[in-house]
């Protein structure tokens, strides 16, 4: 393409969006219902939590050896080929799950295959490339493109456990085979690309122009240390900073909540009583209300700053263990939904974040590996804390301990953020519009 319009930007910023959208939707979704197999695979084989539970964090564990691969494939191939890959082995995951007969089979579906695998369709994959194709709306794009993990979740999820209630819990990992290789491969090998630059265009967003009626103030991002933004990143220099293991910790602890959670809520609900649907249900809740938290989040951050947005996010979480407690040991419904909308609307929106912070910290050409570096610590955290919490319970009959345990993690991940500090590196600000023309 040899021109380079607003409208173009504007067109195709969003269409790149849209898959994204699409393509979260489906392969979070099919990863996250590891929660509603689990109660059914510990029931069929008579397996101990720890080690069911370890297949799920086998998955991230290993992904410490893929997403570096990733990063650099990203670099060079970019997400057309690297998330049809990533379907592939999501893919060839859930055949093999129909099959399996013992823990290693297990770990090899469901690990290495599923979880490991829909890395490259996931949160940080996605984050690689979004914020490449916005500058003044970042964190609103991410969260929107995120936010099909919640409308996939609030409609799939439902119907997974409908399947796995009437077929079995192996059809329904045959279904979302077929799910997988059907929605995802076409619309990402076809259209998504890496960058605008990719297309002759600049980021939407880029520049002072505005359409429609003039107005006297907007937001333009403002560089805050020159010095670090004009740096050539490697990875060999980014993980001599304190920014990168800050961020690294950060996303270890964000996402050892997250998944520690995910993983085990059907089961503590179903362990307290409520049914299995109403279980299924409230895991679909938390990533509908994840829709407006990741939208929400996400431009609030465009507005408020990146740590401000992430400490409310985290707070979202460390209440959600709170509420969790509260059902232990109450059994009271009202805690359910509270850890549900909370869950949602505050914790979920931290996914908007990381693309956004990770971009504005560490930009250039090597700003790939750099993400997956970072986003490996959270991969790390995710596969301990669905590990962990299985281990605890095996060991006190209880999930209380585990779920003070994400407690205290989701405190220490808001402290990382802010010696991050993404807002003294560069932030969006509100400027006169006579100013932004000329500075």
């Amino acid at each position: 393409m040899n021109s380079d319009t607003p409208g173009q930007r504007f067109f195709y910023g969003w269409v790149v969006v849209a898959i994204a959208f699409v393509t979260m939707a489906v392969a979070i979704t099919a990863r996250t219902s590891f929660s509603l197999l689990y109660p059914e695979i510990l029931s069929e084989f008579r397996w101990s939590h720890g080690v069911t539970a370890g297949s799920y964090s086998v998955g991230f564990i290993a992904s410490i050896l893929l997403l570096p691969i990733v990063g650099v494939l990203m670099e060079h191939v970019g997400p057309r080929i690297v998330i049809p890959l990533g379907a592939l082995l999501v893919f060839g995951g859930f055949v093999m799950m129909m099959s399996i007969t013992d823990p290693v089979g297990l770990y090899i579906a469901m690990g290495i295959l599923i979880v490991n695998g829909s890395m490259s369709m996931s949160y940080i994959v996605h984050s690689m490339f979004l914020p490449n194709w916005f500058v003044r709306n970042r964190g609103l794009a991410v969260g929107l493109a995120f936010a099909g993990v919640g409308v996939g979740a609030i409609v799939l999820l439902p119907l997974i456990q409908i399947v796995i209630e009437t077929e079995g819990w192996r059809n329904a990992c045959l279904y979302m085979a077929i799910a997988i290789v059907a929605v995802i491969i076409p619309i990402n090998l076809l259209f998504q690309r890496n960058s605008p630059e990719q297309m002759g265009l600049q980021p939407n967003g880029d520049g002072p122009q505005r359409h429609g009626k003039p107005q006297a103030f907007h937001r333009r991002e403002v560089v805050r240390n020159r010095a670090w933004v004009e740096t050539e990143w490697t990875v060999t220099k980014a993980v001599t900073t304190v920014r990168f293991w800050a961020m690294f910790i950060s996303m270890f602890c964000a996402l050892f909540v997250w998944y520690g959670v995910q993983a085990h809520q059907t089961k503590l609900l179903i362990d307290e009583g409520f049914s299995a649907q109403f279980a299924a249900a409230a895991l679909g809740f938390v990533a509908f209300f994840g829709i407006f938290g990741q939208i929400g989040i996400g431009a609030l951050s465009d507005r408020i700053g990146r740590e401000l947005a992430w400490t409310i996010a985290l707070a979202g979480f460390g209440a959600t263990s709170i509420f969790l407690i509260m059902v232990l040991k109450s059994q009271m419904i009202i805690f359910v939904y509270l850890a549900v909308i909370v869950q949602g609307l505050m914790g979920n929106g931290m996914a908007a974040l990381f693309g956004a912070i990770t971009t504005e910290l560490f930009a250039g050409k090597r700003a790939a590996s750099i993400v997956a570096l970072i986003g490996m610590g959270g991969n790390i955290g995710a596969g301990v804390g669905a590990w962990l919490l299985g281990v605890l319970h095996d060991q006190s009959g209880s999930y209380e301990s585990g779920l003070w345990v994400c407690w205290g993690v989701s405190i220490l991940s808001m402290i990382c953020i802010w010696i991050a500090s993404p807002s003294r590196v560069r932030q969006m600000v509100r400027v006169p519009l006579a100013t932004s023309k000329t500075s």
